[in-house]
């Protein structure tokens, strides 16, 4: 892979969060120190340990706005959001009608979980009306691949076409999916990134029995705190993020512009426990090494690392150990790292995808956003890199790295380059 001559580049983003809707709206507000979690209103939450989380929908998305009723009935809301999200980053790329070959243009996208909520609005419809009122589209709601068909038929895509999941790293592996199928020449445009709605009564339940989230509940803005000795775990949250992903020689043909190169992947998986990281950091240190290596970039050109950065103790302790193997002790003291999670919350299986805009904002602007809630870094466990605590930093980063640890042990790795 690393002597193709295809080039892979960011012409159009899009992204719907917690902190609002629009991919240039949201970088905005990140880099001002805006947070997207809030307590919970959607439902009583009297009897839960964890009354927070980063809501999208009921605070800034109202379905009803942007579909019809009938539109609604044939899409669970991961697909509206990811929809909604494909659409503006169409725009943003200004593509038309006849910009590209259908049929060598993909959909690529990823879920955690995917449907859930047609799981609740239709099991609650058979226990209290009965079998024959289940609607036809249930099952149509609740595929996960129903995200990237749903694109595809919208946009007249008719390429490759699939979903990935793995759980944290889902749309990251489906970014790396995308990138692969255009430097093979089978592609010259994918949309690609990943959506999910996973702040319900049930998920929220099952993360903490898990002891995964976070009860700071009376402060909910400054609950989400990667890398600080105070973390007590991660912030549900959901939303969609995709990137259009075009080969050099075609954006530059159709005149698009283009936000940064996307340069690298990799990929490993810990093989070890299904919610615990490999705490030696070696698995999690290989995809980044894989990803540096894909993109022909050396630990020296990476001025800036999107991180996972969960809250959790393990994750930030772990992902902190594997940039120093992967970057060197010297090197990593040098990069710049900050956690979008810090302010979005975990947006779980679309995670990956909007810390890919993030990305590509960062060295398309030349400014990485803060970590918030960083006040007392927690040394002791050896997090001591810089993660640009307080304020945002401006650069001109070369490169730049965004990396993804989901349960199962999926490690990935995605490497960005400025474009010149």
């Amino acid at each position: 892979m690393t002597d193709s001559p295809i080039k892979v580049v960011v012409t159009g983003l899009g992204a719907l969060t917690p902190l609002g809707l629009g991919a240039h709206s949201v970088f905005k507000k990140l880099l001002a120190g805006e947070s997207g979690i809030r307590l919970i209103e959607r439902w009583d939450t009297t009897h839960y340990s964890t009354k927070i989380a980063a809501e999208i929908r009921g605070v800034h998305y109202h379905p009803e706005e942007h579909f019809t009723r009938q539109q609604l009935r044939r899409l669970d809301p991961f697909s509206q959001l990811g929809l909604l999200a494909a659409k503006e980053a169409f725009a943003d790329a200004g593509l038309e009608e006849g910009d590209f070959d259908p049929t060598r243009a993909g959909s690529i996208l990823g879920t955690g979980i995917g449907g859930i909520q047609s799981i609740f609005d239709q099991n609650e419809v058979l226990e209290g009306k009965g079998p024959r009122w289940v609607s036809p589209f249930f099952i149509p709601n609740t595929m996960a691949n129903s995200l990237p068909a749903n694109v595809a038929i919208h946009h007249g895509l008719q390429g490759p076409c699939f979903l990935t999941s793995s759980a944290c790293a889902s749309s990251g592996h489906a970014i790396g999916m995308a990138l692969r199928e255009i430097r093979s020449g089978c592609c010259d445009l994918v949309v690609t990134g990943g959506a999910e709605t996973t702040t319900n009564p049930l998920c929220l339940s099952g993360f903490s029995s898990l002891k995964a989230l976070s009860t700071r509940n009376d402060e909910p803005h400054r609950a989400s705190r990667p890398f600080d000795r105070d973390r007590d775990g991660f912030v549900m949250g959901e939303g969609a993020g995709v990137l259009i992903l075009e080969s050099e020689v075609h954006a530059k043909a159709r005149g698009a512009k283009i936000y940064c190169e996307l340069a690298g992947f990799g990929q490993t998986d810990d093989a070890g426990h299904i919610t615990a990281p490999d705490q030696t950091g070696r698995r999690p240190s290989e995809a980044l090494r894989l990803a540096m290596q894909d993109g022909q970039l050396n630990s020296s050109d990476i001025g800036y690392i999107n991180a996972h950065g969960t809250s959790t103790m393990l994750n930030d302790m772990i992902e902190t150990k594997a940039i120093k193997m992967a970057l060197g002790e010297e090197a990593s003291k040098q990069v710049c790292v900050s956690s979008s999670k810090s302010m979005l919350g975990h947006l779980v299986g679309s995670a990956s995808a909007v810390e890919a805009v993030v990305c590509a904002l960062t060295l398309h602007q030349g400014v990485a956003h803060q970590t918030a809630n960083l006040e007392n870094p927690d040394i002791e466990n050896g997090c001591d890199l810089d993660y640009i605590p307080d304020q945002p930093r401006e650069s001109n980063f070369a490169a730049a790295l965004s990396t993804s640890l989901g349960f199962g042990g999926h490690n990935v790795c995605l490497a960005f380059k400025r474009f010149n």
